[in-house]
């Protein structure tokens, strides 16, 4: 059986993926992922069989999907492997931008050139399994593993003696090379790469851009939970910039506003005809709640029933952890099965 690789993904649910597939009909084939985030879903689903199509608005988690779920055989080899660390550090993108942001000048410098040598590499599958290994050295430095920290706190963080004092672990790992990281996790990634026989599809885009052009059996919707700790640009969007070498903005249509959240969740399950069912992962701390989200579905089906389980995200404080609950709403999309009918009734004529 392979094996999810370590991600590190802020909200992933990887504890929580088996629980969610078995939730799953049997006659269900094809499953899109809207959200992939870190793709651990994805990834159980690649595991039972099925066809799965990918989406996420971030680059890194495109290429996370590039690299494990479409990619079905392509891994990086000893030559790959001394081109990404060939060479001699320079001033780059990553100097002129972040150096004593969020890493040391040095570190920095060695960013650009190793971003500059995954270039060289002969194909799309060995890139994006570069920067998906790249994405989890530099999370490996990063304390609390997102970059929404200023420069004096992982000053702080990453003195080890500091550390120490603080927490009783030393956590030399912030200040390990990112080589050395992406060395150590190579083997993990390689061979978590395999083949399902199926033609699955990553995508990079905005949900709402591409929502009705994917027809799969199930639509799984796990979006950034609208209340929490749900900033994933803010997490992550330094990554994109060292893949595109160029600041990016942050994204719309995002689910951090609660403003907005009722009116983008809306206008999402309104565009879900493409699917006969949909699962959407939610938590009980998060906005909306519980019953408005059910209400917002029942405008869409009859056929809806949510179940939940304890599930604690390592991100939250002692207290939500006694208290968090994972909330899956199935629903099975009565106009789906409509439009079915009514296809088989012409085909009869």
């Amino acid at each position: 059986m392979f094996k999810y690789p370590k991600v590190n993904y802020i909200g992933n649910k990887e504890k929580i993926a088996k629980w969610i597939c078995d939730q799953f009909p049997e006659d269900a084939k094809t499953l899109f992922d809207a959200f992939s985030g870190g793709c651990s879903l994805s990834y159980e689903t690649k595991c039972r069989g099925l066809e799965v199509y990918t989406n996420d608005i971030l680059k890194v988690n495109y290429h996370i999907a590039n690299a494990l779920i479409q990619n079905n055989q392509i891994v990086l080899d000893k030559n790959d492997i001394e081109l990404i660390f060939s060479g001699k550090p320079f001033e780059g993108f990553m100097f002129e931008n972040y150096a004593n942001v969020f890493f040391f000048p040095e570190e920095c410098k060695e960013l650009d050139l190793y971003r500059s040598n995954i270039e060289k590499l002969d194909s799309k599958e060995k890139k994006s399994l570069a920067f998906a290994l790249m994405r989890r050295a530099m999370i490996r430095k990063m304390p609390y593993s997102r970059f929404t920290l200023n420069w004096d706190k992982i000053l702080q963080l990453r003195d080890e003696e500091y550390s120490y004092q603080k927490y009783k672990r030393k956590r030399a790992y912030h200040n390990e090379s990112f080589k050395h990281h992406f060395l150590e996790n190579v083997d993990e990634y390689n061979n978590a790469i395999f083949d399902n026989r199926k033609n699955n599809v990553a995508y990079n885009d905005d949900i709402f851009n591409l929502i009705e052009n994917v027809k799969a059996d199930i639509i799984y919707l796990d979006p950034p939970y609208t209340g929490t700790m749900n900033n994933y640009f803010g997490f992550y969007g330094l990554i994109d910039d060292f893949i595109s070498s160029k600041k990016t903005e942050p994204f719309e249509n995002n689910f951090v506003s609660k403003s907005e959240a009722i009116l983008l969740f809306d206008k999402l399950f309104s565009k879900l005809n493409n699917f006969k069912y949909w699962f959407l992962s939610y938590n009980n701390s998060s906005y909306p709640s519980k019953e408005e989200l059910l209400y917002l579905l029942n405008k869409y089906s009859d056929n809806v029933q949510v179940i939940e389980r304890k599930h604690n995200y390592q991100i939250t404080g002692k207290n939500k952890k006694e208290t968090n609950k994972e909330f899956l709403f199935i629903v099975k999309n009565e106009l789906y099965q409509e439009n079915i009918k009514e296809i088989y009734v012409t085909a009869e004529l």
